[in-house]
């Protein structure tokens, strides 16, 4: 593995790399991660309406979301900054930045660190210090426990480190309310379970890519019907969390029944993978990305119905 600091492998020689202003433009904009931040937005916005039980303020939306997206970039920034080793070894990685050379480590390491004080210093001054502490506590949780500690170190990794994608939830509650409810607590909890088996069957795609550079993801050092049953596994309480705002009285019967539909075709989706993986298939015959892409499909159909959901009550 190359040490950091050092020139990773796959770096481009300085006089071949292009930047130019419009190259180091769009290598910073792609330090920040916008299709991966794209998802925390769907899963923000929707609890804002939720936390104000109709539409909430619009210039509160559009902040909150803008101090969200400097968060969650500063984060990825800092992520790229302290992977650039590894993403040098693995062929989903190799294109960023950092690795590449449009960008110097130095260069990523100081726009990581802007973001992540602007951010702080955004959420605080136009929306509410607990939102800027959760915030805050998000990008530290993300950069210092699962990038630096727990991404090499342990196969559940995902699990806790995937903690940081959940808090946006909690972000967007308390951007309206100013304070944190049981509500935003459980949707919460829906987001750290559907975490797991949203990534691990991306994992088990770029399996080899992980176990070049020694990340020990549960599908590196398990068989795939293991990894399958722990998705199951997920699925069923995730599913379980998110039909808890029924009964609880924060939602009515457009989100129960989205829950109960979209939910039952992951846990069938679930389930069909795990049978593919007993029955010792691989590679295009596991069709593991189907549920992959279903999960986003998913959690796009949940939030949609939670932001619908006080409109029809």
């Amino acid at each position: 593995m190359t040490a950091v600091g050092s020139r990773p492998a796959g770096v481009l020689e300085t006089s071949t790399v292009d930047r130019s202003f419009g190259a180091r433009l769009k290598a910073y904009v792609a330090l920040t991660k916008p299709r991966i931040i794209e998802l925390l937005l769907i899963t923000t916005i929707p609890v804002m309406f939720l936390a104000a039980q109709g539409v909430p303020d619009m210039w509160l939306v559009v902040t909150t979301c803008a101090g969200g997206y400097l968060s969650a970039g500063g984060a990825n920034a800092l992520n790229m900054y302290v992977d650039r080793d590894i993403d040098a070894l693995m062929h989903r990685t190799e294109k960023r930045p950092l690795v590449t050379g449009v960008l110097t480590p130095r260069e990523g390491l100081v726009f990581g660190l802007t973001l992540a004080v602007g951010s702080t210093l955004w959420f605080g001054l136009l929306v509410n210090w607990l939102s800027a502490a959760l915030s805050l506590g998000a990008l530290l949780f993300y950069v210092l426990l699962y990038t630096m500690v727990l991404k090499r170190r342990t196969s559940q990794n995902i699990v806790w480190g995937g903690i940081a994608g959940c808090m946006p939830v909690l972000i967007g509650w308390s951007s309206v309310r100013n304070e944190v409810s049981w509500a935003a607590v459980i949707l919460f909890l829906v987001m750290f379970f559907w975490t797991p088996p949203h990534y691990w069957p991306l994992s088990m795609k770029v399996r080899e890519d992980y176990a070049r550079v020694g990340v020990p993801m549960l599908p590196v050092v398990a068989t795939n019907s293991a990894v399958a049953r722990q998705i199951v596994l997920y699925s069923w309480m995730m599913v379980a969390v998110s039909l808890l705002l029924w009964p609880l009285g924060y939602v009515g019967w457009f989100y129960t029944s989205v829950a109960l539909a979209s939910g039952g075709w992951w846990l069938w989706e679930a389930h069909a993978l795990l049978s593919r993986a007993k029955s010792g298939a691989t590679g295009a015959k596991l069709k593991e990305m189907r549920l992959f892409h279903w999960s986003i499909t998913y959690v796009s159909l949940l939030f949609v119905a939670v932001a619908v959901d006080p409109f029809l009550r």
